[in-house]
């Protein structure tokens, strides 16, 4: 990616479209500058001329310095006489110009489209449950948001599994998730941002933390068991729930039996210990204790050097060992997560890795492409943290897909990041049967997930418009501990009105 200079001319109402233009030129060019009024230093000049009339036309010209010109059209119906509707049906045929304008010019295919949000596999659940065939969807997808076939034979691929693994997704706007958040780590990841705290550092009190996460935990559960609401799946994140001591993650599992309703009936329960050194043998056994065997062991990568750069205190080999060990106390369904594109890796160390995980094999493997998050320490020092071109993530994603066919694993979930390398995604692969309900559950927003814990956010979904509400909890220990009782209530007031 090389810097670039854009002016762009004949839009009204620039405020309108100015930011959906930056993400799609960052899509591009790494360094960008776009400005709605002529420059001289202008490395190319995008004209878009929107003409309202029976139907939407939107005519979009580039020119670059070099005398090349590209031509792009948009032409549709209208779709409602409604103002705000209309704006927004202007404003995605001014991306759709935009972003044609830009992949003849750079000769770049951008195969997600106009595409930028996180779910872009909700948006063909959508499509097929208002009544459209899969050709019809599909096309919509082709021709009205410029994504590629082989990214929307993916998306059909994880609808089918998905739909495959919970029968009733579409049924289940009356049950809720519940997602407890554990904020503690042995050390913090360069490329985190989750809420995530150095178990011996200073930003509050272990102990202080559980007592309120034990408060919220009986409170929601009070109110689920007396309107008789049943819980679909449980999911421990963090942070790393396994940071705390086998004690403490007895008498938190003992407590969730205690206040949750049929805890017995619940279809999953996963907890995260994506740290191996935060693994014993003792808190192996409590999870046994109470039958829960999916759990999460992170490797990231299978290189010694890459793990040290980023801030993982653990070895490789214990990343093995801590996998067996695992198997040995019953752990009968375990995530392993990969990242592509971490500092100083390729081709060469991406395969590496995935033939390390092949001596493994874990039940399921989410590939994820690395992101540049703004509060990251590796955004904040990018100088530090080299990573490899388009290209070469395009690779690597490649040989991720060919992996896992070859090996027997089916995406069922996908999800996209801001900042993501190449454009591209973050994917869940699984041997049949044993996906993760809660991964699907939050992807696709069928259904309330209520968060617990410190940076735990729920997301209140109503059960008959399907409107989405979010509430977060404080990221930080400190404030969690010294508000949890409003939070709970909070929420509680929240759930009143949605149930």
């Amino acid at each position: 990616m090389i810097s670039l200079r854009i002016d762009i001319c004949g839009l009204d109402r620039v405020e309108c479209f100015q930011r959906s233009l930056e993400v799609i030129t960052g899509l591009f060019f790494e360094e960008q500058a776009l400005s709605f009024v002529p420059t001289e230093e202008a490395n190319a000049r995008v004209t878009i001329a929107v003409h309202e009339n029976k139907q939407l036309i939107v005519v979009g010209t580039l020119q670059d310095e070099h005398g090349g010109t590209y031509e792009a059209r948009y032409e549709r119906l209208w779709k409602t006489e409604e103002e705000q509707g209309r704006m927004k049906q202007v404003k995605h045929a001014v991306s759709y110009i935009y972003l044609s304008l830009m992949q003849q010019y750079t000769n770049y295919i951008q195969k997600w489209g106009i595409l930028t949000g996180v779910r872009p596999v909700k948006l063909l659940h959508q499509k097929l449950r208002s009544g459209l065939t899969r050709e019809e969807a599909h096309r919509q997808l082709r021709e009205d948001y410029l994504v590629t076939d082989e990214k929307i034979q993916l998306m059909q691929q994880i609808v089918d599994r998905q739909l495959a693994v919970v029968p009733d997704l579409y049924d289940l706007s009356n049950e809720v998730s519940i997602y407890i958040g554990i904020p503690f780590c042995p050390t913090k990841c360069a490329y985190c941002t989750f809420p995530a705290y150095a178990i011996q550092g200073k930003q509050g009190s272990v102990d202080a933390f559980l007592f309120g996460l034990h408060y919220e935990m009986d409170q929601i559960g009070r109110f689920l068991k007396e309107r008789n609401i049943p819980i679909t799946t449980i999911y421990y994140g963090g942070g790393t729930p396994t940071s705390i001591t086998a004690e403490e993650m007895d008498a938190l599992y003992a407590h969730m039996y205690r206040v949750f309703p049929n805890v017995e009936h619940v279809r999953e329960i996963t907890v995260e210990a994506g740290r191996p050194d935060t693994i014993t043998r003792e808190k192996l056994a409590v999870l046994k204790k109470w039958k829960i065997d999916r759990i999460s062991i992170n490797p990231q990568s299978y290189i010694q050097e890459t793990l040290r750069a980023i801030g993982r205190h653990h070895t490789v080999e214990e990343t093995i060992e801590k996998f067996h060990l695992a198997r040995e106390a019953g752990m009968n369904n375990i995530n392993m997560d990969l990242i592509i594109g971490l500092p100083g890796e390729g081709i060469e160390q991406f395969d590496y890795t995935l033939a390390q995980t092949e001596k493994l094999m874990p039940e399921s493997l989410t590939v994820h492409t690395l992101s540049f998050k703004r509060a990251s320490e590796m955004t904040k020092n990018k100088e530090k943290y080299k990573v490899a071109d388009h290209d070469e993530i395009n690779e690597m994603m490649k040989r991720a897909e060919r992996w896992t066919r070859e090996k027997g694993y089916v995406p069922y979930y996908l999800y996209r990041q801001k900042n993501i390398l190449g454009n591209l995604e973050n994917v869940g692969y699984a041997l049949p049967g044993q996906e993760s309900i809660y991964n699907i559950m939050i992807m696709e927003e069928q259904q309330s997930i209520i968060g617990l814990g410190c940076g735990a956010s729920s997301k209140f979904v109503h059960p008959e418009t399907k409107a989405i509400t979010h509430f977060a909890n404080p990221k930080e220990p400190k404030a969690y501990n010294e508000n949890y009782e409003h939070y709970t209530n909070e929420k509680l007031k929240m759930m009143e009105q949605l149930f």
